[in-house]
């Protein structure tokens, strides 16, 4: 196993030297990228589920996410662990496009817990797990450390709030948050994905789906929420909804399985 990890290590490292300078200065060093790979491989099953060219690919574009956006706790301290989660969880819907860019994203900013809308974390009324800021918040997005951890953990079942957030991102890439990611959806299939979503929509709403009712707030949760359910269970999901299952597989431009 050791093997493996500095064989990945040394094809991290020259992938990385590739990348030029970035914002952010990260370690790139053997032991470090060792250290990151084992992480990876012991808490996203994503990155598991990956050949070694595929975890090579991973990390190179986890390291390259991590030059390019700051992340800074508000009450806690950021772990080489929250790191590993933020930007997998950044890294896994766009798997498929390996030169795409957040540009719609320069900041995160990590609470420890819930937090509520004057961005608080102590106090009551504190239900918010994760953000995308907009107007004076524009390029920021806000997370729980708590849902950060349990999106990753083997009790989190379909949901992850870190990847729902980064989908919001996807969907706002093209300048509207409408659960029609146009920069990664042909334009012939977007019609075809709105009606999709009505009807399972209606469903939800009437008791006759398992995705969390949440994705009936609005087409934009519902690309979400079922994005979450889409790479936390893909079998189970595409055995649910094999319709859904395609739709996100165009999508994303990946099959996760």
């Amino acid at each position: 196993m050791t093997i493996l990890f500095i064989s990945i290590a040394i094809m991290i490292i020259a992938g990385c030297l590739l990348l030029g300078k970035r914002k952010n200065s990260i370690d790139k060093s053997s032991n470090t990228v060792i250290d990151y790979a084992k992480i990876l491989n012991r808490e996203v099953l994503f990155y598991q589920n990956l050949d070694t060219v595929g975890k090579s690919r991973f990390m190179r574009l986890v390291i390259a996410f991590l030059e390019e956006i700051r992340i800074e706790g508000v009450g806690t301290e950021i772990t080489d662990l929250d790191r590993m989660l933020i930007a997998s969880s950044a890294v896994i819907p766009i798997f498929g496009f390996p030169d795409w860019k957040y540009k719609n994203l320069s900041n995160i900013v990590l609470y420890p817990d819930t937090f509520n809308t004057d961005f608080q974390f102590e106090g009551e009324s504190r239900n918010i797990l994760g953000m995308v800021g907009s107007g004076f918040m524009n390029g920021q997005m806000l997370l729980s450390r708590l849902a950060l951890l349990r999106g990753f953990s083997s009790t989190s079942g379909k949901e992850n709030t870190a990847i729902h957030e980064f989908v919001h991102l996807l969907d706002k890439s093209d300048g509207a948050t409408d659960g029609i990611p146009e920069n990664l959806l042909p334009h012939q299939y977007a019609t075809p994905w709105l009606k999709m979503m009505h009807k399972e929509m209606n469903a939800i709403e009437a008791g006759h789906s398992d995705i969390n009712p949440y994705a009936i707030t609005s087409e934009a949760e519902f690309l979400a929420v079922a994005s979450e359910y889409f790479f936390e269970k893909p079998k189970k999901f595409q055995k649910m909804h094999p319709e859904l299952y395609e739709m996100l597989s165009r999508i994303f431009a990946q099959v996760p399985g």
